[in-house]
């Protein structure tokens, strides 16, 4: 646990009683705060009263009145579309709201990190896509290189949960724009930005705001080092504004689309080889297309991103590329789950969008692609130019209709409502060669209460077919 700094003997309420929120209410009390919780949901009050934690009602009169903070977990809205009425509540009064993460980054480096011969880092990840994937590479090759690691965030563990990091070791966040929004200290020693695609906007108030919830880790504290996708126009931005100089090796350009030149530090990836340049000159080059937990361009993005990060730390490419092949990938994001008869199957059931299901259709040849699910607006029909390698779609779920309305005769498609029958179909009519891939572009929640229970439920019917 990481106990929070600041609050010693003052009274701070925590909204939401998730995972993070309750980790929050013990770190606070562990730092010595006075720490009040509420949720609106009688079921997470109830875990929290048997957790021990102190339950306060913010309806309650004077309650905010002598109250230090607010603590709001991620998914509670402060601003856009409409603020939650006790944040609304607090900022009329005054009360300073932050989340976990900020409560982190004013706590992680105590005074003890003056006498260890290396000092601790963080790593923080925001992006759109591949967050997830680039924060799981840093952290295991990290550890595959010898370097005590922990991983924290959207993933892995609440970031007041972990230990605190000793002689040399590294705390690897995931943040999503909803924790990168609000915190109110964002410190990290080595930041990055994968890409940037439409998502969240209702809760961002439009696609500036989205950017701007990202680009608050850069701006905020000012990381050591920044690693910036630059394929979209918010990361050629961002990474314009970070550097001094075009020779400025406090930032690390990465991309998979073009050949970037200049004397500043570059790490690429092209035709499936990873290449890094400093100073106009190529220092290293490793070979992707046999790596097998890391398929197709979106996954080389995150492989130069993990790249540029761990560069960033002093860790050699030799160490390096041994474990990029080590990497065993994610579940339910490009995982690959069999192979049957020359077919395989990949579960990509994280592409819950049309981005992230664009990038694991450009992965593969020959597909049978499992689609559907509760479709988003616009459906599937920004995906129209990335269906040349689709031999046939099998559709569930709310917006299989919908789908197969928008694919037209353009693809060969069947309604299959649930994914037993999808499954099934695919197994049938697939051809050695063919890979069966279950890339929903949307979300879970008609049929499954997660993507990854809708994940699990894909690679639960592929072993069953024997």
């Amino acid at each position: 646990m990481i106990p929070v700094m600041g609050y010693e003997g003052r009274r701070v309420l925590v909204l939401g009683l998730g995972r993070s929120g309750r980790a929050t209410a013990r770190a606070l009390a562990a730092g010595g705060a006075e720490a009040l919780c509420w949720d609106d949901s009688a079921e997470a009050r109830a875990l929290a009263a048997e957790a021990g934690l102190a339950l306060a009602d913010p309806g309650r009169p004077g309650l905010f009145d002598g109250l230090s903070a607010l603590i709001v977990s991620p998914g509670i809205p402060h601003l856009y579309p409409a603020p939650n009425r006790w944040i609304a509540r607090a900022m009329e009064a005054g009360v300073p709201v932050d989340n976990d993460i900020g409560l982190f980054f004013r706590s992680v480096a105590t005074r003890g990190w003056a006498a260890l011969d290396v000092a601790p880092r963080v790593i923080a990840v925001t992006g759109s896509n591949g967050k997830s994937t680039t924060s799981a590479l840093i952290h295991h090759l990290l550890t595959q290189a010898g370097r005590p690691a922990q991983l924290a965030g959207n993933i892995g563990r609440g970031v007041l949960d972990i230990d605190p990091p000793g002689e040399g070791g590294v705390v690897v966040l995931e943040l999503s724009s909803y924790q990168t929004d609000l915190a109110r200290a964002l410190t990290p020693d080595v930041a990055v930005f994968t890409n940037l695609s439409p998502d969240h906007l209702d809760r961002h108030g439009g696609m500036g705001g989205y950017f701007a919830a990202k680009r608050r880790l850069f701006a905020e504290g000012g990381p050591d080092r920044a690693v910036v996708g630059v394929e979209e126009p918010e990361g050629v931005f961002l990474a314009n504004q970070l550097a001094e100089a075009p020779e400025d090796d406090r930032l690390i350009r990465i991309s998979v689309e073009r050949r970037l030149t200049g004397p500043g530090w570059h790490v690429m990836a092209r035709k499936g080889f990873l290449t890094e340049w400093r100073k106009g000159r190529q220092v290293a080059a490793i070979d992707l297309r046999g790596v097998a937990g890391l398929p197709g361009r979106h996954n080389h993005q995150n492989a130069c991103a993990a790249y540029a990060a761990t560069r960033a730390l002093g860790l050699s490419p030799r160490v390096l590329e041994a474990g990029l092949r080590s990497f065993a990938g994610l579940p339910h994001r490009s995982q690959f789950v069999a192979e049957r008869g020359g077919v395989r199957f990949v579960n990509d059931s994280k592409a819950t969008n049309v981005d992230s299901a664009e990038q694991a259709l450009r992965a593969f040849e020959r597909i049978r692609w499992i689609a559907g699910g509760l479709g988003k607006d616009g459906g599937i029909t920004a995906l129209a130019p990335h269906l040349d390698h689709v031999v046939k779609a099998y559709l569930i779920g709310h917006s299989a209709r919908d789908f197969a309305l928008q694919l037209g005769d353009a693809v060969p498609h069947e309604i299959c409502e649930t994914m037993e029958r999808a499954v099934a179909r695919a197994a049938e009519e697939a051809e050695p060669g063919d890979t069966v891939l279950l890339a929903p572009a949307a979300a879970s929640f008609d049929q499954y209460a997660d993507f990854e229970k809708r994940g699990e439920d894909f690679v639960a019917r592929v072993l069953a077919l024997g």
